[in-house]
């Protein structure tokens, strides 16, 4: 293999172009945070000054990877961008696979499916079908949300051992977002082991008061955690005493897209 580098490129010039490119993919994660950013709300998320900011903002703009909106003064995450994490969410056919499950469950059910898979230290929601009651739960997509307050989040953890469970999560305390979240290591291990048992996990008002998820894992062919299916409802329409029937009916059909998938349970 030659190793030797192309005729008057110089080290520092390589170096120089992965640090541009690592500055750009950062911008685009961040604006793929929020619907829109100021150019000077971006640079101080970025760390970066807002000429700096400007400039790669403008390559991505001529790429097709953000917009300006001219009128607001704000860049958001432009069609191209979409485009190609489109390729991600298709990948292995999972979202084909699950589309059909997760509206089964909609017409059944009546209440928001998500899909959502591993990511670090986070859950990243992937698909949505949303349920048609006027007071429905709705994610956007690409979303990020932590792992052990949710109930995406919690399913794609139960394959894991406790060890790992607590590298990928760190020592905690866990932050908490409501009165009801588990920030105690220990308690989390403890209540991912009751959902390892039952099949399924539940979010109970854990990361956002009056919300409840019900979740459990899909698997690949070689039955390897790929992904997480969740139903989210107001915690009325959620009680204690339908959370089994809820539960055992999400994991049917996580498991039958798990069939899909080539997983033989």
């Amino acid at each position: 293999m030659d190793n030797k580098r192309r005729p008057g490129r110089s080290r520092s010039a390589e170096v120089g172009e992965v640090r541009t490119l690592e500055r750009g993919l950062h911008l685009l994660e961040t604006l793929s945070e929020a619907e829109t950013l100021s150019l000077s709300e971006l640079a101080r998320r970025t760390e970066l000054s807002p000429s700096t900011a400007y400039r790669l903002l403008e390559t991505l703009r001529r790429r097709g990877f953000a917009d300006w909106d001219e009128t607001k003064g704000l860049w958001k995450v432009g069609l191209r961008a979409y485009q190609v994490g489109s390729a991600f969410l298709t990948r292995g056919g999972l979202v084909d696979a699950a589309m059909p499950e997760m509206e089964r469950l909609v017409d059944e059910l009546n209440e928001t499916v998500n899909l959502a898979v591993l990511d670090g230290n986070e859950a990243v929601y992937i698909a949505q079908v949303e349920g048609r009651q006027l007071i429905r739960m709705f994610t956007r997509i690409g979303a990020r949300a932590p792992l052990y307050c949710t109930g995406v989040g919690k399913a794609l953890l139960m394959e894991h051992p406790d060890a790992e469970v607590r590298r990928i999560l760190g020592g905690g305390p866990y932050k908490s977002f409501t009165a009801h979240t588990i920030t105690s290591p220990t308690a989390f291990l403890k209540a991912l082991g009751y959902a390892k048992k039952k099949g399924y996990a539940l979010d109970n008002q854990e990361r956002e008061d009056g919300v409840r998820c019900i979740a459990t894992p899909v698997r690949d062919s070689r039955g390897k955690v790929v992904a997480s299916m969740s139903l989210s409802a107001p915690a009325s329409r959620v009680p204690d005493e339908r959370v089994e029937r809820l539960g055992s009916r999400v994991k049917g059909a996580a498991d039958a897209v798990s069939a899909r998938l080539g997983w033989a349970g």
